[in-house]
């Protein structure tokens, strides 16, 4: 099949959060398994433009219809580690991609509906016609909805939409305005209801919900956030939306790059390690140590790395922390978030500074994180929701066994050591279920415990690396899923 991924991320050259991991991902193994993929990006000023090879224009004058005119762009090819990208570059005056940042910089809907013509038009006039349009999030939403009213029209009536979201809360409302620059019109026509009218601003468009409405499938990343999106608070409004669409909606869960993320040939690490190695781990654990300088002991080391965000369960991590230092046993966090939240652990960094079995770096390091991955023997994911989470699944690769809330991917991906209702070689991890402290503190003495039963903490921990949640059976999901909306 030939098919083409439409996002405003992709790692390694722009990346924000997971919705990047899982561009580059998902390509790289479609591709593997035979499918012929491009990847449409903006060209923005700020990507990493170091990782990109042979980049070159392809089209030079691409004109995107825009408020009644047109938008002069410049379409740009190039290879990024092996994927082949287009990069849509708009010569406007409202500097669509040139705001030094990858997101912001105020009206955002008229950036993201202008990109989303814009790699239409770009199809178009190509003669592109993929069999399947792969869109993500919000900022894509408006894609298969003028697919279906403007360019099904104008000869690409076959194409079909898979429409993934890797975020309910962040969901694009918009002005009636935005329809009318991207040559929709009508609003009376798509503020109906049953198309774009917003659940909360009657006067605004759902992004989001045209592209549940119009794409062909539409799922979440993960099972158990898609049953969550659709009877719980986590589908922020969309829930009915999604009950009247429910045959053509579901969960798939994202996987790992398992080249990018392994411990037996991680550059950042100075033991490596695998599965059949896993005493060598032990030697990062020092490392880790070291460089943060915590005591050299005996005792576990729990740590967290990630966005600090309300979504993340920012409480429960601060209750973690005091936690183990109240439990004789080690934290290092790893992360950064909003200023206020930034300055907020910033002061329990500094009244900690002295503890020698706590560190806290507020900010990002990639090598600090690998190191961290590799080190700690718990990686606390306490999230009040997560669509799918990342953290779980590169602590499983690196034989760190995650303690996690029982939402979302979380719960498709970690199995609790004593509870859980499979076979004992068959769980990975621990598992709480409400996001209150005491739920936590549950999960947290029963690492500990285990901690000091040396043989079943190495068995529970070698269990997780052995486990696969690499891109090669989502990748087969989404092949399953293009192959039968191309037959609809």
């Amino acid at each position: 099949m030939y098919i083409i991924q439409v996002a405003s991320e992709m790692t390694p050259v722009a990346k924000v959060g997971g919705l990047a991991d899982v561009i580059y991902g998902l390509t790289r193994e479609l591709e593997r398994q035979g499918h012929a993929v491009e990847v449409i990006l903006p060209k923005y000023d700020v990507m990493k433009y170091d990782q990109i090879a042979d980049l070159q224009p392809v089209y030079n004058d691409l004109w995107v219809p825009w408020f009644g005119g047109a938008v002069h762009c410049t379409v740009f090819s190039g290879s990024v580690h092996h994927v082949k990208c287009l990069f849509i570059d708009a010569h406007s005056p409202d500097n669509f991609f040139n705001r030094g940042a990858f997101y912001g910089g105020g009206q955002e809907y008229y950036r993201w509906a202008f990109f989303s013509r814009a790699a239409l038009e770009f199809m178009y006039k190509t003669n592109r016609r993929p069999d399947v349009i792969h869109c993500h999030d919000w900022q894509t939403g408006l894609l298969p909805v003028m697919l279906f009213e403007i360019y099904a029209g104008l000869g690409m009536g076959n194409q079909r939409v898979c429409y993934t979201i890797h975020n309910f809360k962040h969901q694009g409302p918009g002005p009636a305005d935005v329809l009318h620059a991207c040559g929709l019109g009508r609003p009376e026509y798509y503020y109906s209801p049953e198309r774009l009218a917003d659940h909360k601003k009657p006067k605004d468009i759902n992004f989001m919900k045209g592209g549940i409405v119009y794409s062909n499938y539409c799922n979440t990343v993960s099972p158990h956030h898609a049953w969550e999106a659709r009877f719980s608070p986590f589908g922020f409004g969309l829930n009915s939306v999604l009950d009247h669409h429910q045959n053509k909606f579901g969960g798939i869960l994202n996987g790992l790059d398992y080249e990018q993320w392994n411990p037996a040939a991680d550059w950042a690490l100075p033991a490596k390690y695998s599965a059949e190695s896993f005493d060598e781990k032990k030697r990062n654990k020092e490392s880790l140590r070291s460089r943060l300088m915590l005591r050299q002991e005996d005792k576990p080391l729990f740590a967290y790395v990630g966005r600090l965000d309300d979504q993340k369960g920012l409480h429960l991590i601060k209750h973690a922390i005091y936690w183990a230092i109240s439990n004789n046993c080690q934290f290092v966090l790893l992360g950064t978030g909003q200023p206020h939240v930034n300055n907020d652990f910033g002061n329990l960094k500094r009244q900690l500074n002295d503890n020698p079995d706590c560190h806290l770096e507020i900010g990002f390091s990639e090598d600090l994180a690998r190191l961290i991955y590799a080190g700690a023997d718990y990686m606390v994911v306490p999230s009040v929701f997560e669509p799918c989470g990342l953290a779980q699944l590169i602590a499983l690769r690196y034989g760190t066994i995650p303690i996690v809330r029982y939402t979302g991917g979380l719960a498709d991906t970690v199995f609790d050591w004593d509870f859980d209702g499979r076979p004992r070689e068959e769980r990975n991890g621990f598992v709480f279920h409400q996001d209150d402290t005491p739920a936590l503190e549950s999960a947290l003495h029963r690492a500990n415990g285990l901690f000091y039963s040396p043989e079943y903490f190495k068995q529970l921990a070698v269990q997780g690396m052995k486990m696969d949640f690499s891109w090669k059976t989502p990748a087969e999901h989404y092949a399953n899923v293009y192959e039968y909306i191309r037959h609809k």
